[in-house]
């Protein structure tokens, strides 16, 4: 079993920056896809970046393309979302997740097999 942990979500400035933080514990995750998702009061969550198991393929929502990274330190288990020129509509719980399978970004959140507990992310006008 794997459980991830997310940590880094705040109040920023639209303009701002955060950096979340995802880790693991369990098992090690350095074979898994991992991914970021965000839901917004009202709305259903949604695909942000995933990146696969060597941190050699990512992929990115068109909403966040140029200004969010995801990116991977597999020998600390952790994956990291760096968010950069947020804005108010950034606004959302984000979600770490894992996949067993290494490969094949983007993928569906059904194939997602962990979830964390989400942080939230709040961008002011």
């Amino acid at each position: 079993q794997v459980r991830l942990v997310e940590s880094g979500g705040g109040l920023v400035q639209a303009g701002g920056s955060l950096r979340l933080s995802c880790a693991a514990s369990g098992r090690t995750v350095s074979s898994y896809t991992m991914g970021w998702f965000r839901q917004a009061p009202g709305k259903e969550r949604e695909f942000v970046a995933a990146i696969n198991s060597s941190g050699g393929s990512t992929y990115y929502a068109d909403s966040v393309k140029g200004r969010f990274t995801i990116s991977r330190d597999n020998a600390k288990n952790t994956v990291y979302l760096q968010m950069n020129s947020l804005k108010p509509e950034d606004t959302a719980v984000y979600y770490c997740c894992a996949d067993r399978v290494g490969w094949g970004i983007p993928k569906p959140q059904a194939l997602y097999d962990y979830w964390g507990q989400g942080t939230q992310v709040t961008v002011s006008s």
